[in-house]
């Protein structure tokens, strides 16, 4: 499955190229090399520190991974050109394949250095690299979170993730896996691991209440179990110890900002609770009810007439967010396929940019390099608490994103915490079960509901 990120006109490497205010054009380029690439994230080390809070953490991991430095999260990529001038980036993780194409290049004015920009618009990231010869050393920078970056390198012709042993594994370890993360705050979080896995190769995902991993990919030696993603706005990095009786005990980085350890036991009916009773109105409330300015400064209401006698869903979301892309894109291709469907959608986004302007430019890349033909409003603050105020009708917020479905009558009729997205076994039945919801809603005569 490809996803695409922001298409824009192609800036590339001419004489007279000229990249922001700190670049010149002096130099000629002629593009990074084709073929295949191998990328590291150089995360904190040492995940597990002493519990702040006192609690008890289950048994401290402390593993030697021989194949790779503890906190590198690999992954790899593919230079491919259009024609001798251009030339784009696809990303790889597991099944996914990412497609970039906002790339500069240019003279650092303040290094003299050739240097390079690998931007992931919709996430409001980017990597920022020098490029000599076969090797880009540099840092992935995050926008919207406060002096966030982490160390980047790269080196052509290489096409492993995280070795290239081949030790006999310990066991297969695909199926299910009933998992419990703990972080150092002692915070636990349930979960469902599910890998496929092929010789060497492990791939899949976990799945918890409030969305998924996504596509995650790696290797199992002997003992050990690496897996890692690197999206533009995620960068996971998960690394394991198999037990003698088949539990696994683990450390997980989500780039340099949480930590945790995770504990599987192979469970082929793991599950986790059901979406739809996670996020409910309170008592005494039916209806859903806000006002929310879009783009353009307007304030947008359920109660204004585009979304009277109408199926409504009401997406919770933020720009920030890959799994709300997941959901984004189910539902953009949803009203393409479906057109003479009376429904209409709207979006609630909670950003993490503080100041209102930047925001909404965060919106605005998201509606453009997503294909939105929906409102996308801009709803508050992405921290969860401060975001259930400004739905004072809902018990919580806690995933986004959240799906609310709302029948011709105005009632709210189900609510659909976190999404099962693409790299899940969940997402054919959460397909089926929307289809079915939309259907009933949508055949409803609102007078009888009422």
């Amino acid at each position: 499955m490809t996803h695409y990120y922001k298409r824009t006109s192609f800036l590339f490497l001419l004489p007279f190229l000229v990249l922001q205010s700190c670049f010149v054009a002096d130099q000629p380029f002629t593009g990074l090399p084709p073929g295949p690439w191998r990328a590291e994230l150089t995360l904190v080390p040492n995940p597990i520190s002493p519990n702040p809070k006192g609690q008890p953490l289950p048994e401290k991991v402390n593993l030697e991974f021989e194949d790779v430095n503890t906190g590198e999260l690999p992954f790899t990529f593919d230079v491919k050109y259009k024609n001798d001038n251009e030339f784009y980036i696809e990303i790889h993780n597991g099944d996914e394949t990412i497609e970039i194409t906002d790339i500069k290049m240019g003279v650092d004015r303040k290094t003299a250095k050739d240097t390079i920009w690998i931007n992931f618009p919709i996430y409001d990231s980017y990597i920022k690299g020098i490029y000599e010869g076969n090797l880009i050393q540099g840092y992935w920078m995050v926008n919207n979170r406060e002096n966030y970056q982490i160390p980047f390198k790269a080196r052509f012709g290489q096409d492993h993730r995280f070795t290239t042993l081949r030790k006999s594994p310990l066991m297969d370890v695909s199926g299910n896996w009933e998992t419990v993360f703990t972080d150092e705050d002692g915070v636990i979080e349930n979960a469902v691991g599910e890998f496929v896995q092929d010789g060497n190769q492990v791939r899949g995902t976990f799945l918890t209440e409030t969305g998924d991993y996504r596509f995650l990919d790696g290797t199992i030696q002997e003992d050990k179990l690496y897996l890692s993603c690197f999206d533009g706005s995620h960068a996971f990095l998960f690394e394991a110890k198999i037990r003698p009786d088949s539990t696994m005990i683990g450390s997980f980085l989500s780039g340099n900002h949480y930590k945790a350890i995770w504990e599987a036991k192979f469970n082929p009916t793991a599950s986790i609770r059901d979406p739809n009773e996670l996020t409910f109105l309170k008592e005494g409330y039916d209806q859903l009810s806000f006002s929310f300015p879009n783009g353009a400064g307007e304030m947008v209401s359920l109660s204004d007439s585009p979304y009277q006698d109408k199926v409504t869903i009401v997406q919770i979301l933020g720009s920030w967010c890959p799994n709300c892309r997941d959901e984004t894109r189910f539902l953009v291709d949803y009203l393409a396929k479906n057109p003479t469907k009376d429904i209409q959608v709207i979006g609630l986004s909670f950003e993490r940019h503080k100041d209102k302007a930047k925001a909404f430019d965060a919106i605005g890349r998201y509606k453009e390099g997503m294909g939105i033909p929906y409102e996308v409003l801009l709803a508050g603050d992405a921290d969860k608490t401060e975001a259930a105020k400004s739905l004072p009708m809902l018990n919580h917020i806690i995933s986004y994103p959240t799906m609310i479905f709302i029948d011709k009558a105005g009632q709210v009729r189900k609510i659909h915490t976190g999404f099962a997205g693409p790299a899940t076994s969940k997402y054919q039945e959460f397909i089926k079960e929307f289809e079915q919801t939309i259907d009933q809603l949508s055949t409803e005569d609102p007078k009888k509901v009422l």
